[in-house]
């Protein structure tokens, strides 16, 4: 890919602290390229007081658009001429993209990406019942997907102030009563009184290095037919994840959703769709 940059490549990336370990860069470069597009995405590491100077250069260096993630999503909102109304409600930008008058555009993608992954597994979600743990910034973007499909949302949370924070927030952007928060020491009964639910793990529960953890309880049987998705994808089967399928549960993990994320953000900027697949083969590629 390296070989094809000139004068007439266009630029994309990634601003984040750090960047290093990010798969993105993978993933668009190989759709870019089976695309014939003479774009290249890069990593661009930015420190938190950095974040004014970058995204105030994007248009001026001739970005086309960046990705924007941990721990600058919320700062940069400020610092933009316009959000669309998913950012607006979620309180997160995740995709900058730089119009041709530099005029700066903030767009969420991880909630339309989310719900993109559920269709590809073939999981409704309309009136369907959600048990959400965690009321994290990934948590406040699955909830306004799944309310915003119509889907009931219970967020359970252990900082219930955290959970109650996020259903007041996104309230005035969904219809009324589709989300609820309760303190994640309610699981047990509300497992056991929810039939088929979608169960959602949005905490770094399980995530590497720390495999053995999960926020299931051992002993707590999972509700019949539930599916399970777990939006870490590091490693690529959590041990909630095998926790479910002991119990005969479909169980996902996120990485879908970090790919059909960065194929939205890709249709922003470009304005033509990637191949999923191709994208899944360059992370698959890079992981090794």
């Amino acid at each position: 890919m390296t070989s094809r940059i000139n004068g007439k490549t266009q630029l994309i990336g990634l601003i984040g602290w750090p960047v290093s370990h990010s798969f993105s860069p993978a993933m668009h470069n190989a759709a870019a390229e089976a695309l014939g597009l003479n774009w290249a995405y890069v990593p661009l590491p930015v420190p938190p007081d950095g974040v004014a100077t970058a995204v105030s250069g994007l248009a001026a260096l001739g970005f086309r658009g960046v990705n924007v993630t941990v721990p600058h999503k919320q700062a940069v909102m400020p610092l933009l001429d316009e959000l669309e109304p998913g950012a607006q409600a979620i309180g997160a930008v995740n995709t900058i993209v730089v119009e041709e008058n530099g005029r700066l555009t903030g767009h969420n993608t991880d909630w339309s990406g989310f719900l993109a992954d559920l269709q590809a597994h073939n999981v409704p979600v309309a009136q369907r019942d959600c048990l959400l743990l965690g009321a994290g910034g990934s948590a406040r973007a699955v909830a306004y997907g799944l309310a915003k499909s119509g889907a009931r949302v219970i967020i359970l949370a252990r900082r219930i102030a955290q959970a109650n924070k996020l259903a007041a927030d996104l309230g005035p952007y969904l219809p009324n009563g589709l989300l609820t928060s309760l303190p994640l020491a309610h699981l047990p009964e509300i497992a056991t009184s929810t039939a088929t639910p979608l169960i959602i793990n949005s905490t770094p529960l399980g995530m590497t290095p720390n495999e053995q953890t999960t926020p299931w309880p051992d002993d707590l049987p999972f509700p019949i037919n539930a599916v399970v998705y777990d939006l870490v994808y590091n490693p690529r089967r959590t041990r909630l994840m095998q926790q479910a399928e002991a119990a005969g549960c479909y169980a996902p993990n996120g990485l879908g959703m970090l790919i059909q994320q960065g194929a939205k953000a890709f249709t922003l900027w470009t304005g033509q769709q990637p191949d999923t697949a191709v994208m899944r083969q360059a992370i698959e590629q890079s992981h090794t």
